[in-house]
């Protein structure tokens, strides 16, 4: 279902760059859209990459309805994470020299896969979004995140994303070892602010090639 979809490059060539981010953009929107964040983070010598989901959705339900409705569109979406890692890899980044952003469906895929597929990532941005779990049953997650920074942005009454669902998942992901920075804006509304773009800005500062 996405596996053929395109991806959409950004900033600096992937041989040459000092880290790389996979952003994943949200429901009815496209990569190019989420692809346009690389500016606001002001870096040089990172490479952005953005796929582009099939028919603008990940899956087609709520993350938190039962998983089987999200199927096979789940299971796909995760699987084209796997295969940029994997892409990424081979030119010399590791997951802990590569980045996972998303917005609202975005954000909920890429800190799923990082709970479901747990190592160290350079870091993890979830803006508007929560664990998928198991649709609405909470899912059982192993393995170690090795101290990843993760981080949690979303309005305390966002119309899509419940307050309470994006706490739980700071903690399940605390469980998993994770160093988790979790916000909840008052009144936000489903966007993301600068507060955010500050702190992303901040983290890729700070990640050097062969860290």
């Amino acid at each position: 279902m996405h596996s053929n979809q395109p991806v959409y490059a950004a900033g600096a060539p992937l041989e040459n760059a000092r880290a790389a981010m996979i952003m994943l953009h949200g429901r009815g929107a496209d990569a190019e859209s989420i692809l346009a964040f690389a500016a606001e983070f002001k870096q040089t010598g990172i490479a952005y990459l953005a796929p582009q989901a099939a028919m603008h959705a990940w899956y087609p339900n709520r993350f938190n309805a039962p998983i089987a409705g999200n199927e096979p569109w789940l299971t796909s979406a995760l699987e084209k994470i796997a295969s940029l890692l994997e892409h990424i890899h081979t030119v010399g980044l590791p997951p802990a020299q590569t980045f996972l952003l998303g917005f609202s469906q975005g954000a909920c895929l890429a800190l799923e896969y990082a709970a479901r597929h747990p190592q160290r990532y350079a870091g993890v941005f979830g803006l508007s979004g929560a664990l998928i779990e198991n649709g609405d049953q909470p899912r059982t997650y192993t393995g170690t995140l090795a101290g990843t920074p993760v981080f949690l942005g979303c309005s305390d009454v966002d119309a899509h994303i419940p307050a309470d669902r994006v706490t739980q998942s700071a903690e399940r992901l605390r469980g998993l070892d994770a160093e988790v920075t979790l916000r909840l804006y008052p009144g936000l509304g489903h966007t993301v602010n600068e507060d955010e773009i500050r702190f992303i800005r901040d983290t890729l500062e700070n990640v050097r090639r062969d860290a």
